[in-house]
């Protein structure tokens, strides 16, 4: 006999929880925050066909459907405290829903972070997940802290969630083990959380990539009101996609998305509390650029000459 709802619910996501008040099985968690800190809330959506193929391995969805959102509490610097998951599936699939709890749950568990409630229902597959943090009074790293004059950081490396996509596509031939550790950036990333916590009084603004370099940085320029020049040719990249023609290149770590990677900023008189920072995350982080009065985006190559932004950054409802 198929499970129901709440059986399902029962019999992978009922954990006993110790930072809630009250978790799974309510009407509401129930959910308290320390005295002289600030709650940071995130929600993203995952839906089958846009954010993932039908052929992922369901733990690795798992993984990514937690991952990105706790992507967004290392942008803010914040410490993952807990989530909640709401899941629309068109059938009850042991078989998936064994290896996507296995996923989401080991995720959760290395950043101490406790599932305490959601909903489920029937539709097509779809995971929206909300997550909580926490971060000190007056301390999260904001998009709209920027200043002129200071470094511009990423960190990791760019574009291999898209070039793991052009292979999927047939644009791109990879070959070897090449195409697997692609698609592991694409369908496992692994957020930055102990990067933003280390950054906290370091950097001055942060965002995580998720919509492609250019398209995020946008976002910090906007609220910042400045600019920011680019070296396209600093941009960190893995082995294979620096194999590739260096348009593909660009493309890929301008504009690819997927990345969740930190973009972050920091005056240069913090460059060594930068790098302190990322060996102790245990991140690789490259200095890409720096922040200008000037109200505009440019990108130039290593010797400083200007190359064209023809590059655009993904939009839902453009895409």
């Amino acid at each position: 006999m198929s499970l129901g709802e709440f059986d399902l619910i029962a019999k992978y996501f009922t954990r006993t929880v110790t930072r809630a008040a009250l978790g799974v099985g309510d009407d509401c968690a129930l959910f308290a925050t320390s005295p002289g800190m600030q709650l940071a809330v995130s929600s993203d959506m995952l839906v089958e066909g846009r954010h993932f193929l039908p052929t992922v391995d369901p733990e690795r969805l798992g993984h990514k459907a937690l991952a990105v959102n706790l992507s967004d509490l290392a942008a803010c610097g914040a410490k993952p405290l807990a989530f909640t998951l709401a899941l629309a599936m068109p059938r009850v699939d042991e078989r998936f829903l064994e290896g996507f709890a296995r996923g989401l749950l080991a995720l959760a568990d290395a950043h101490g972070c406790e599932l305490i409630g959601g909903d489920t229902t029937q539709g097509p597959l779809n995971l929206c997940i909300t997550v909580f943090g926490e971060v000190p009074q007056g301390q999260a790293l904001l998009r709209s802290g920027a200043q002129a004059g200071d470094d511009l950081y990423v960190s990791g490396t760019l574009g291999d969630a898209r070039l793991a996509l052009e292979a999927f596509r047939g644009t791109v031939a990879l070959v070897g083990d090449a195409f697997e550790r692609v698609r592991v950036a694409m369908e496992r990333p692994q957020p930055r959380v102990a990067l933003g916590l280390a950054l906290r009084g370091i950097a001055t603004s942060a965002i995580d990539v998720s919509d492609g370099l250019l398209g995020d940085l946008a976002h910090v320029l906007r609220r910042s009101a400045l600019g920011a020049e680019v070296n396209v040719d600093a941009l960190p990249r893995s082995a294979e996609l620096g194999a590739l023609p260096r348009a593909l290149q660009r493309t890929c770590t301008l504009a690819g998305g997927d990345d969740y990677e930190l973009v972050f900023t920091a005056p240069p008189a913090r460059a060594a509390q930068v790098e302190a920072a990322a060996r102790a995350a245990q991140v690789r982080v490259t200095r890409i650029g720096r922040v200008v009065a000037e109200g505009r985006l440019r990108l130039l190559d290593d010797v400083g000459a200007s190359v064209p932004n023809t590059f655009g950054s993904f939009d839902h409802f453009k895409a």
